[in-house]
């Protein structure tokens, strides 16, 4: 597999971004999955469809993995009842321009708790899974606990690659991560979960202590005591219960973190994030630019999404708004000014969301960009899909 460059939020003089050649990318055979990453609201998962759509209907076998669609998505892909099992996505084009035959769509919904279940049945016998699916800290944990969702993500991203290698039922995974608080969740989950299930505190909390030490004995009943009070003393049980059943697990939930980074870092993955023409939206995008550079991971570019469409003419905002006062003192009811106040207002619109994405470029010049205006309405058909993913690919 050929290696792919990586880029950075490396300083440089301003100017516009490098475009983002969007057919390039999904064409690469090299590239085997595409992360689409961002905080939430900005359109990852109507980006995530469209890039899978597109793709296969270039001829690339394609799933989508994604986190909570939107029900009319769901339903615009016939997948009303859309799970932890990849199905089949029916009225690809096959034929015709800048398409190629042989592609193909699937299309899943990550069941985080399944998922959970899923990685310990395959690492513990029969009779142990049992006593640790039971278990009520386990069903609290793998339900809810911050940071699972992102975790089992990645979970079943390791699954479906490691399929794939198999049968070569897949050649392209693309993956639409979860709608985080924070785009830096996504990254930080897995460590943060692994590290939480390893971690010594809880063993020193909840293992009873070894060793004649009486001063360790008392420190760890003490402990004990304090958290009856807390929890209860049946949470409690229940935590003890669950962890001396997961202890042979618990390595293993670090090596698994760890060969999920690896295949995040590798040369066939890429990285797109995604971004609304906001302060904050692209203030989150800059951080997590920065943090996929810091660990090395393969970032190919951004799209920003919703990018509010150039009025038509060429009046400047400033002459628009100069010509409806005058008019406004002629006729006060003058429609025409209100027109021209609404070109002018849809101009320093453009104008405004303009320098956000030039500020992103001027600190970040090495990242394309693919720009996409915002739709009329909700993408809620393979037709809007497609759309979507010929917007992309003009950018």
């Amino acid at each position: 597999m050929k290696s792919r460059p990586r880029v950075g939020p490396l300083a440089g003089r301003p100017g516009p971004a490098p475009a983002m050649d969007v057919d390039a990318l999904i064409d690469d055979p090299g590239i085997g999955i595409i992360v689409c990453c961002g905080s939430g609201g900005v359109g990852k998962t109507t980006t995530s469809a469209a890039l899978a759509l597109r793709a296969a209907e270039r001829g690339r076998k394609v799933v989508v993995l994604t986190i909570d669609p939107a029900k009319r998505l769901a339903q615009s892909m016939g997948i009303e009842q859309l799970d932890n099992t990849p199905r089949p996505v029916t009225g690809l084009r096959t034929n015709g321009k800048g398409n190629r035959r042989g592609g193909g769509l699937d299309a899943m919904m990550l069941d985080m708790k399944r998922t959970f279940d899923e990685v310990v049945e395959s690492q513990a016998t029969p009779e142990k899974a049992r006593q640790i699916l039971e278990n009520p800290f386990y069903i609290a944990l793998s339900s809810s606990f911050s940071g699972t969702q992102e975790y089992m993500a990645m979970e079943k991203l390791g699954q479906i690659h490691a399929d794939a290698q198999l049968d070569g039922s897949y050649d392209l995974i693309v993956v639409d991560t979860p709608p985080s608080r924070s785009a830096l969740d996504f990254l930080d989950a897995p460590e943060r979960l692994s590290s939480f299930l390893d971690g010594r505190f809880i063993r020193l909390l909840l293992t009873p202590a070894r060793g004649p030490a009486r001063m360790m004995t008392a420190g760890i009943g003490m402990i004990t005591g304090a958290l009856n009070k807390i929890l209860g003393t049946q949470v409690l049980r229940d935590m003890q219960t669950f962890v001396a059943a997961f202890d042979t697990l618990f390595g293993g939930f670090r090596q698994r973190a760890q060969k999920t980074f690896e295949l995040l870092q590798a040369d066939g993955t890429a990285f797109l994030v995604i971004a609304a023409p906001e302060p904050d939206a692209l203030r989150e995008a800059a951080y997590f630019v920065e943090r996929l550079a810091e660990d090395d991971m393969p970032l190919v570019g951004l799209i920003v999404n919703r990018a509010s469409p150039e009025p038509r003419g060429t009046v400047s905002a400033d002459e628009a708004m100069a010509a409806a006062a005058r008019l406004r003192q002629r006729d006060p009811e003058s429609l025409t000014a209100g027109l021209l106040r609404l070109h002018a207002d849809q101009s320093r619109i453009v104008e405004r969301e303009e320098r956000l994405r030039a500020r992103f470029a001027a600190a970040h010049p090495q990242v394309p960009t693919a720009v996409v205006p915002a739709l009329p309405g909700d993408v809620h058909d393979l037709a809007g899909l497609r759309r979507v993913g010929e917007l992309l690919a003009g950018s």
